[in-house]
């Protein structure tokens, strides 16, 4: 007698990661529900509910595994009075819960902020409900083209032909691919040495700031050129830039980030659940079009 396929409940499901988790859970015959904005059909063993945080739809009563790979913030507060039983919890947050807690930029201070306290009422919650929670970090995700990083700076660079960078962008980088998160996701789920820990999850290479926009550059078809210069001068450049409406999302600390080492130990996951993310090898396939 076969036995029932494994279930779970999915936030986040359109975005970058959750795609790339839903489909490796697909592959391994889970039975999936996943909450969207919009209406969308079942399909491949994924029953879509339509709703959001603030409007949540009709909920399975138990689920085996609850997901999280949108804002979690939002869905700590949601889980805090959730009605799903689940043993098991599984959410994404981000390094920048480390790296932006010291920003000069107080909208990242305040994010930084905001993962912490996300961070500590999943845990507390799980704990509160007799679940186990693990906490995944991403460093900088790539891979499905809709990343708010490098396939901006693809965009970027594919609409103007060219991309400059200042001359000390040579901070160390991690580029995570989704399905490498996507897997790390999957893995933890029945390793009890992940209950109640929080991983950072980095790529597997450490490149340079300026090298990773030299190889996603590289990736596009024509490739953009790539400029580097004089740091004085890019600062110039980026003023004259924010002065026509350009550049608005590229601040201060986001440009003296470049020249920083955002590098993280992978060893933790690897000794825990095996984690082996690839190489930072971005093709065109990985970048918006």
């Amino acid at each position: 007698m076969s036995s029932q396929p494994r279930s779970a409940l999915v936030f986040g499901g359109t975005g970058q990661i959750g795609a790339a988790l839903l489909a490796q859970l697909r592959a391994a015959g889970w039975r999936s529900f996943a909450v969207s904005r919009q209406a969308r059909e079942e399909r491949d063993g994924v029953h879509w509910l339509r709703g959001e945080f603030d409007a949540m739809p009709a909920l399975p009563q138990r689920v085996d595994v609850i997901f999280s790979t949108g804002p979690l913030d939002r869905f700590s507060h949601w889980y805090e009075g959730a009605r799903v039983a689940s043993p098991r919890v599984v959410a994404f947050g981000s390094t920048s819960v480390g790296t932006k807690q010291d920003s000069a930029d107080a909208g990242e201070r305040d994010l930084a902020a905001r993962l912490q306290d996300a961070e500590a009422r999943v845990l507390a919650t799980a704990s509160a409900h007799g679940a186990q929670a693990t906490l995944l970090r991403p460093t900088l995700v790539y891979g499905a083209g809709s990343d708010q990083t490098l396939s901006r700076i693809a965009a970027m660079a594919r609409r103007s032909g060219f991309f400059v960078l200042p001359a000390n962008a040579r901070g160390g980088r991690q580029p995570v691919h989704v399905a490498d998160l996507a897997d790390a996701a999957c893995a933890v789920v029945d390793v009890p040495a992940t209950h109640g820990q929080a991983y950072a999850l980095p790529g597997g290479e450490t490149v340079e700031y300026r090298e990773m926009i030299r190889r996603t550059l590289a990736a596009l078809e024509p490739a953009p050129r790539l400029f580097v210069l004089p740091t004085p001068l890019f600062a110039l450049a980026v003023q004259a830039a924010r002065a026509t409406g350009r550049l608005r999302g590229l601040t201060g600390a986001a440009v003296a980030r470049m020249r920083e080492d955002l590098v993280f130990d992978a060893t933790p996951a690897r000794r825990d659940f095996g984690y082996a993310p690839r190489g930072f090898r971005p093709d065109a396939d990985m970048l918006p079009r």
